[in-house]
């Protein structure tokens, strides 16, 4: 059992954070891993969110079964199991502190692709199947690093001009596939130990509150500025991840 009281602090907003993303507010899951990866390990920080995000994953693949596009995703998802490989091979020779610089990096690049990236469509994109296959790879890479996976996926689904309601089942079944590759990689690095596992469990049943509220906040606040505020901390994460490692 994981003692530092600081930890289960951060787990539990990560773990809301993350419910709240399901409920409404797609793409701020990426927030967990590097939350959390500043009491503990990064990959023992993913490993612990994995079991919870495959669950809402069962949940959401049932509501979407037939409602997505099988050409994006079966495009892609090969690509991400080999960025998913290239992420384990890393995972087994880096140390921890250079995967805080990764998180780190990929916190903060983030939310500036949010804030200052294309807002549009871009017909180059859309016809290049191998802008698919980038994307996948990119996805898988830091969907193994720090489940965030949704900002390069998006980058290419998004141009694709897809109806939102299958835009979101596309979403919902590519990563329903990628996180249960992550399984197997996880499981070979021994991070699904009793530790992690127990850990899950107990920070499971705070998974259906937060999308409860990512529901109710959907109805009553101004979805920018919410969006605003929770990115400005992600970046904030990510800088004090880096320092961390660095410093």
């Amino acid at each position: 059992m994981i003692e530092n009281p600081i930890f289960w602090v951060t787990a539990v907003i990560a773990v809301i954070i993350t419910g709240i993303s399901k409920g409404g507010f797609g793409g701020l899951a990426l927030f967990a891993v590097p939350l959390m990866a500043l009491t503990i390990s990064p990959i023992q920080a993913a490993s612990i969110m994995l079991p919870i995000l495959i669950i809402m994953d069962w949940v959401s693949a049932w509501s979407y079964r037939k409602h997505w596009n099988k050409p994006l995703v079966m495009r892609m998802v090969p690509a991400a199991i080999i960025g998913i490989g290239i992420g384990w091979l890393l995972a087994g020779y880096v140390t921890d502190d250079l995967v805080r610089v990764i998180v780190g990096l990929i916190a903060i690049a983030f939310p500036l692709y949010h804030w200052f990236g294309p807002k549009s469509g871009v017909e180059a994109i859309k016809d290049s199947p191998v802008a698919g296959y980038i994307a996948g790879a990119v996805a898988g890479f830091t969907s193994f690093i720090a489940h965030a996976g949704g900002p390069p996926f998006k980058a290419y689904a998004i141009p694709q001009g897809l109806p939102h309601r299958i835009f979101a089942g596309s979403a919902v079944m590519f990563f329903f596939v990628v996180n249960a590759v992550k399984l197997i990689p996880y499981g070979a690095l021994g991070q699904l130990d009793k530790t992690n596992l127990t850990t899950s469990a107990i920070l499971m049943p705070l998974a259906p509150i937060g999308v409860l509220i990512g529901v109710w906040l959907v109805k009553r606040i101004d979805g920018t500025l919410f969006y605003r505020i929770m990115y400005c901390l992600i970046f904030l994460t990510g800088l004090k991840l880096l320092w961390d490692a660095l410093v």
